[in-house]
C-alpha cells in the first residue's frame, strides 16, 4: 500500500511539474529551448523553442531530432513526405504544417498555459492540428522555466552531414547539429548502414545488435559523451583529434571521433 501511495505521489508531483503555471510577465527577454530527454518508441525526440519579448511570445519553434538511418530534422523530413502523417490525419496536412499551426496559435493566443487538452494528448481547440500537442505544451513550459540560451556564433536551425562513402564495415556516420540563438544545443551522431533495411548504429547499439563491447561502453554510449562534450564546447573544433581520429579531449570515449569532423561540415552553412 505503501509503494501505491508513493507512486501516486510521484504521479502527482510529475503532473504538478509537466504543467506548472507560467507567467509571461515574469519571464526575461530571450530565447528559451527545451527538449525530450530521450528518443520516443518512433525514434523522434521533440524540440520546442520559445522567443519571448517584453512579455509576450513572440515566436515559437516545434521540432524534432531522430535516431532513425540519415534523418534529418523532423519538419524537414516531413516536409519531404517520409514522416507519412497524411494518411493518418483527418485534415490530411503532415505533421510540419500542423505543428505550425500550433506555434501559430500559441503566438496568437499566448496561451503558455493551454489546457484544452483531452485525454489523449490532443485538442479540438487548435484549427488545422489533430495531432497530439500536450508535448508542445509541456516543453514551451519547461523552456520558460529554464534560463534563456546564450547569444552564439552561428545561425539558427539544424545542420545536417554525413561521410561521403561507407566505410569496411558497412557504416556511414552521420550528424544533425540543433543551433539555437547562435549556440549548439544538441548533436545527434548516428551511422548509416549499406543495408536500407538495416536499423541505425544508434538503434543497433541501444538494442545491444552492435556488440562493439569497449571498455567505455557501447557505442550509442561513447557517441552521446562526444555529442555532449560539443555542445559544452560550444564549437566542435574545440575538441582536438589525433591522427587516427580519434581524441584524448573527452573522458570515456575511445571510438574513432567522426562526430567532431562532421559537425564542422554541418556547421561551414552556418558561418
Amino acid at each position: 500500500m505503501k509503494k501505491l501511495i508513493a507512486f501516486a505521489t510521484i504521479l502527482l508531483a510529475f503532473a504538478a511539474t509537466a504543467f506548472a503555471q507560467v507567467d509571461l510577465s515574469k519571464v526575461k527577454d530571450g530565447v528559451y529551448f527545451a527538449q525530450d530527454e530521450k528518443f520516443s518508441n518512433s525514434g523522434w525526440k521533440e524540440q520546442v523553442i520559445i522567443e519571448v519579448s517584453k512579455g509576450k511570445i513572440v515566436r515559437a519553434v516545434w521540432n524534432g531530432v531522430s535516431n532513425l538511418p540519415g534523418a534529418v530534422d523532423k519538419k524537414t523530413y516531413a516536409a519531404s513526405g517520409k514522416y507519412g502523417m497524411v494518411k493518418a490525419s483527418k485534415i490530411k496536412a503532415e505533421w510540419d504544417a500542423q505543428a505550425r499551426a500550433v506555434e501559430e496559435y500559441l503566438v496568437k493566443t499566448q496561451d503558455i498555459n493551454f489546457s484544452k487538452i483531452n485525454a489523449d494528448g490532443k485538442t479540438d481547440a487548435i484549427s488545422g492540428a489533430t495531432l497530439t500537442v500536450k508535448e508542445f505544451f509541456v516543453l514551451a513550459q519547461k523552456a520558460l522555466q529554464s534560463a534563456p540560451v546564450a547569444k552564439g556564433q552561428y545561425k539558427d536551425g539544424w545542420w545536417y552531414a554525413e561521410a561521403a562513402n561507407f566505410d569496411k564495415s558497412g557504416w556511414k556516420d552521420s550528424v544533425l547539429v540543433t543551433v539555437v540563438n547562435g549556440t549548439i544545443v544538441d548533436v545527434v551522431w548516428n551511422g548509416i548502414n549499406k543495408d536500407p533495411a538495416a536499423k541505425s548504429k544508434y538503434v543497433q547499439s541501444v538494442a545491444g545488435t552492435y556488440k562493439m563491447n569497449a571498455k567505455n561502453g557501447e557505442w550509442h554510449v561513447q557517441a552521446e559523451r562526444l555529442c555532449q562534450a560539443i555542445v559544452k564546447a560550444g564549437d566542435p573544433s574545440k575538441i582536438a583529434l589525433k591522427a587516427d581520429g580519434k581524441t584524448d579531449a573527452v573522458s570515456g570515449v575511445s571510438i574513432t571521433a567522426n562526430a567532431v569532423t562532421l559537425a564542422i561540415e554541418a556547421l561551414k552553412a552556418a558561418r
